[in-house]
């Protein structure tokens, strides 16, 4: 059985350049949540393991800062 391959997802903070992740950008940090509030995964964002912990880490404490909702209500 052959294991059916997709396209590569596109890597988005290395489209836009982004050295380093900020919290404080809260803009590029809605992009990585869902119309639901939840951080997307790996799968569907198309980052490295350490590129989608330091956008979980931002994501976290942007909502500390009350920069982004933790959920929509």
């Amino acid at each position: 059985m052959k294991r059916v391959t997709g396209k590569k997802k596109p890597n988005l903070l290395k489209r836009e350049g982004v050295e380093e992740v900020d919290w404080k950008d809260s803009a590029l940090l809605r992009k990585f949540v869902s119309d639901r509030g939840k951080i997307r995964s790996r799968r569907v964002t198309g980052l490295t393991p350490r590129q989608q912990r330091e956008v979980a880490r931002a994501i976290k404490n942007a909502r500390e800062m009350a920069l982004l909702p933790y959920g929509n209500r």
